[in-house]
């Protein structure tokens, strides 16, 4: 797309599916490649969260042990004659089963409560999104990497996309089609890292039209149905009246999609 290499490229999102080991590609070809454990040091993040009050180490507690009185006691007090056989004594619980579902799922039928430290996990987790959040709206240029899962309800890159849009309409936002890119990639199966001359083309044609008219016209029609928010247009545009008319766009529906 003609980016230098010494572009500076930000990695919104909490994780990467299949780690890091992918971003080797990316990294080569862009040095400045970075997210935000690599731009806010660990005292920046801590004043982002505020003060907290420390949680143990360890919260699982093992029941305490019963003395060899209160087994034969307990023992004796069990009904009447013939009686089972005493349980075999407890394994050892491994760190991994303390938390998740390892621990409850063979003894309780719904998900445990969360623990402190999930929920604080929780809230860290919607700070760094927030973070992301914003750094990407102001950011000179997007490309949604997830957008439009089916879900009813606008993604992360749709929430983004809709605000840019709403914000600044002219900003150098991508709206690719992913089946388009997905074929595009198909093709590059056989040749993986030397595609040819033809395919850089076809994808530099196809994201330039993402960025035009058309791009804002199919993912109108393909967010309308869900949210306004991923797409807030002509609901949140202003309407003034002007002595030049402009060339209107309508969907196949009849509704107006662009310049109403």
């Amino acid at each position: 797309m003609g980016y230098p290499s010494k572009t500076i490229i930000y990695l919104a999102g909490s994780q990467t599916f299949g780690g890091q080991r992918l971003l080797i590609p990316l990294r080569a070809m862009f040095a400045n490649l970075v997210d935000r454990t690599s731009l806010c040091s660990k005292t920046e993040l801590s004043d982002l969260v505020g003060p907290e009050t420390p949680l143990p180490s360890d919260i699982f507690q093992l029941p305490r042990p019963k003395s060899e009185s209160e087994i034969k006691e307990e023992w004796s007090r069990a009904g009447p004659r013939p009686r089972p056989l005493p349980p075999p004594p407890e394994r050892r619980i491994y760190p991994h089963e303390k938390e998740g579902w390892y621990g409850w799922i063979t003894e309780t039928d719904k998900e445990p409560n969360p623990s402190p430290r999930d929920l604080r996990m929780q809230a860290h987790r919607l700070l760094w999104d927030a973070l992301d959040y914003i750094i990407s709206v102001e950011a000179d240029a997007f490309f949604p990497g997830f957008n439009n899962d089916g879900s009813g309800w606008p993604d992360f890159s749709g929430l983004v996309m809709g605000q840019r849009l709403y914000e600044r309409a002219s900003s150098r936002t991508y709206r690719p089609d992913r089946k388009t890119i997905a074929a595009l990639f198909d093709i590059t199966r056989g040749n993986m890292y030397h595609p040819k001359h033809d395919w850089t083309l076809s994808v530099k044609e196809h994201l330039n039209k993402s960025l035009s008219e058309e791009g804002l016209i199919r993912q109108s029609l393909l967010s309308k149905p869900n949210s306004f928010l991923s797409h807030p247009l002509p609901e949140c545009s202003c309407r003034i009246s002007s002595l030049e008319l402009t060339k209107q766009t309508e969907g196949k529906d009849g509704r107006v999609l662009y310049g109403d």
